[in-house]
């Protein structure tokens, strides 16, 4: 597996990605109606091109070289809050899950974050997500709770979980 840096020429393939993880990441837990408000809200060719245009905001695509397939992939935003890292979004394809390709992409922003001024990394992550127990197995705690409205009558049930760099 190999991280690589993300451009604007991979907008489309980050969208694809997006839909690709986000309707079995999210089936059951919100309505296909929600994914779809988010997904246009979240991954829109303007949204992801602020965050390329942003210097502290990356985009990593996850390359599986055996398979020579792109499986997911990973934003982060260095100095989000004083000395924090935040983990926008991490996704991988159902089909890449349990391979690996998550702690690796974790263990690759964990080495980011300590190459930067920041020494804590937070996400939100949805309250009956199962990524919630990969995030602690992976020395993520929650350290609070937040219901946010993200418009047109939809809302974000999170908790809040962090991981403190060691430096």
């Amino acid at each position: 597996m190999k991280l690589i840096k993300a451009t604007e020429n991979d907008i489309p393939l980050i969208q694809d990605l997006a839909r690709r993880s986000w309707v079995s990441a999210y089936a059951g837990i919100i309505s296909n109606e929600q994914i779809d408000y988010m997904l246009r809200e979240m991954y829109s060719k303007e949204e992801i091109s602020n965050h390329l245009e942003n210097p502290n905001y990356h985009y990593y695509l996850i390359f599986d070289e055996n398979n020579d397939s792109f499986e997911g992939f990973i934003g982060y935003e260095h100095g989000y809050e004083e000395g924090t890292t935040k983990l926008h979004r991490i996704y991988l394809v159902p089909e890449s899950k349990g391979k690996g390709f998550g702690k690796r992409a974790l263990d690759f922003l964990k080495e980011k974050v300590s190459e930067s001024m920041d020494q804590r990394i937070i996400l939100n992550v949805n309250k009956v997500n199962i990524a919630k127990n990969f995030y602690e197995s992976q020395g993520f705690t929650i350290y609070n709770e937040v219901v946010l409205n993200i418009g047109n009558g939809f809302v974000m049930d999170d908790y809040l979980m962090e991981f403190l760099i060691h430096k």
